[in-house]
């Protein structure tokens, strides 16, 4: 990679950092705008560590939780476009995907709060299944954390979220799926 092409990849998180400010200053509307010109500008087919902030950033910014959710999913999606080699699961030919990779080393701390975000989304959509299955997802992928102050943060608000879904009324506690 070139320089140029460093600088200019810099730029671009930059421009998000920049609109994450305004995002975390309350200006919801203008961060909105500010990501969407640049996920214009990188596209579907962008750097997916750009598309993935971007989109998990984006998220934040939306007022509608269903708009919240596609961004969230676009996110979760970019991330798994970063997974390298081989791997192993219930993906494969199988079944017509391709098998699971594991996550780049530097990758693995975003899924805990990818998956927390879907969760959080799809308990504002009153679907605490599938808020458990993703809470269960960030649970498991909590390990790559620090213990440090992001590090924590998640953990407590997964923690929080276990806490919110076992009070939801109707539902009796359970289990959560990787706890079956």
């Amino acid at each position: 990679m070139t320089e140029q092409q460093e600088a200019s990849e810099d730029a671009v998180m930059t421009r998000i950092g920049q609109a994450v400010i305004l995002l975390h200053a309350g200006d919801r509307e203008e961060a909105r705008n500010r990501l969407g010109e640049i996920w214009q500008e990188i596209g579907e087919e962008g750097d997916s560590l750009h598309r993935c902030t971007l989109a998990h950033y984006m998220a934040d910014a939306q007022d509608d939780p269903a708009d919240e959710l596609a961004w969230d999913l676009r996110a979760l999606t970019a991330a798994d476009a970063l997974r390298d080699g081989p791997g192993t699961g219930d993906d494969g030919p199988a079944n017509g995907r391709p098998p699971l990779r594991e996550p780049r080393p530097a990758m693995r701390v975003f899924y805990p709060s990818l998956h927390l975000s879907l969760a959080t989304d799809y308990l504002k959509l009153q679907r605490p299944e599938a808020a458990r299955v993703h809470l269960a997802r960030a649970r498991a992928a909590s390990g790559a954390l620090a213990d440090d102050g992001y590090g924590n943060g998640v953990r407590a608000a997964i923690a929080r979220l276990e806490r919110r879904l076992a009070a939801e009324p109707g539902a009796r506690p359970r289990p959560f799926p990787e706890q079956s």
